[in-house]
């Protein structure tokens, strides 16, 4: 297989040492090779952390010593099940504290953060039957926040062009009453900026309303304390944070989660069922009905224990100078504009949402990956009323990375756009199933993968 090395004079230039010039940590599949458009093959660029994040290799090693031990949770005897059942439940005390959870907090496992906060929907306090206070959200919300929501008494406020104001409108929001549960997301999925939760929590505290952070795109980046900033629910899950399997938690307040309508009705969720009726459990088993997904559930655990063990300086500039580099690397390309929410944000993950005049964002990020082995994700980010506020209703491009990227990712991106701006794309393109695609694609795939691997099961959200 024949490698193809990129030229990256007409760029800044990357210091031989430095943050960021290598991985801060290791990650299964760091040197896969991708196959190019044009023939050879290239270390593929993963910049689409943010969707999916790959799993950590001490992840992947733990993954594979727990395997042999895996059996049934909470339903047998024997030496396997026992070792699952304790190592599933153990991982309840991993994630709680990774979280600064307070002694008593629910740690309940979902299939993922969208399960999470559905879960939490079916958990809002009622009286006499009715529901006794409204959900407060922002427009910004990725949909796993915001559909929920929706099948309950509901409130959003659009968010200002500063923080400052978004804050503000949301008090007075608050201030009107009637609110019991403020729902935010602690880092955008679309542009990266945090959020103050602390502050936000404090806020709702303060007009009688609970907070749940969707932490999806926070916890992979940032180490977060719930029992400090005192928020009530916090979601999230594996899949971002550097765990196979995908699986989600919720940790937060027991009371009304023990009082909510169980989320999964079915074995190990009960006290006592009977033919007509049913004896509800509380903790964690009442809302995780049937056989949960133990490795799911452990590699979270894992994954939360290695990014706890990192240096949080090492971290934070590790992320901040690749994040740096590229904004500034894109800023300097004309035509080509980085996108915010907020004119006074200060603090973002490592996400850079951009787009490229004169290209649809489906066929920039098709381009990319075909040619110059680089991933990242297009479209409207599961937050359509953002992007439409934003200015862009058919979606733009998001370059996103964690602990296991380095300068040259970015590099690699920069040279792409570069090049298609100077001399436009080196193949021809159609659209496939609603996707970008090569046209006469003849690059070679692993034999189990599919002949389209590219358009299979397009996500239908093209238009409203």
């Amino acid at each position: 297989m024949s490698t193809v090395t990129f030229d990256s004079t007409t760029l800044p230039s990357i210091a031989e040492e430095g943050p960021a010039v290598r991985p801060l940590a290791a990650v299964t599949g760091a040197e896969l090779q991708a196959p190019l458009i044009q023939g050879g093959h290239v270390r593929y660029a993963n910049l689409d952390y943010g969707a999916s994040a790959p799993a950590l290799t001490i992840v992947s090693a733990y993954l594979n010593e727990v395997l042999p031990y895996y059996a049934s949770v909470h339903r047998g005897a024997g030496f396997a099940s026992q070792i699952s059942t304790s190592v599933y439940e153990n991982s309840r005390n991993i994630v709680r504290d990774f979280v600064g959870g307070r002694p008593d907090d629910s740690v309940i496992f979902t299939r993922n953060t969208t399960d999470s906060l559905n879960l939490l929907a079916g958990c809002l306090p009622h009286l006499n039957g009715e529901p006794t206070g409204e959900v407060l959200y922002l427009d910004i919300e990725h949909h796993a926040n915001l559909l929920p929501w929706q099948g309950v008494p509901h409130r959003s406020v659009v968010a200002a062009p500063t923080l400052a104001t978004t804050i503000a409108n949301l008090r007075n929001e608050l201030a009107q009453g009637g609110v019991s549960l403020l729902a935010v997301t602690g880092a955008s999925n679309v542009t990266g900026e945090i959020l103050p939760i602390a502050e936000l929590a404090s806020l709702a505290h303060e007009f009688g309303a609970r907070i749940v952070v969707d932490a999806a795109q926070l916890a992979p980046h940032r180490r977060i304390n719930i029992a400090e900033a005192d928020v009530d629910y916090i979601v999230f899950s594996g899949h971002k944070l550097y765990a196979p399997f995908g699986a989600g938690v919720v940790v937060g307040r027991p009371d009304w989660l023990d009082a909510g309508t169980p989320h999964l009705a079915g074995g190990g969720a009960v006290r006592e069922a009977r033919l007509d009726s049913v004896s509800w459990a509380t903790g964690p088993a009442r809302h995780e009905g049937g056989s949960p997904n133990v490795l799911g559930a452990a590699t979270l655990a894992r994954a939360t224990q290695v990014l706890a063990g990192l240096d949080q300086q090492a971290w934070h500039q590790h992320e901040s100078a690749i994040r740096t580099y590229l904004v500034e690397g894109l800023e300097a390309i004309e035509g080509v504009t980085v996108h915010r929410i907020f004119s006074d944000s200060t603090d973002t993950i490592g996400v850079v949402n951009f787009s490229v005049e004169g290209f649809d964002a489906g066929l920039v990020a098709a381009y990319l990956a075909a040619e110059h082995g680089v991933g990242l994700r297009d479209g409207r980010f599961c937050a359509h009323p953002l992007l439409k506020r934003l200015g862009l209703p058919s979606g733009s491009l998001r370059a996103s990375f964690g602990v296991g990227s380095r300068l040259e990712d970015a590099t690699r991106l920069l040279k792409g756009i570069r090049e298609l701006k100077s001399t436009g794309l080196g193949w021809d393109y159609v659209v496939d199933e609603g996707r970008w695609v090569p046209a006469n694609d003849h690059r070679s795939y692993p034999e189990w993968a599919p002949n389209t691997p590219g358009t299979a099961g397009a996500a239908p959200c093209t238009v409203d």
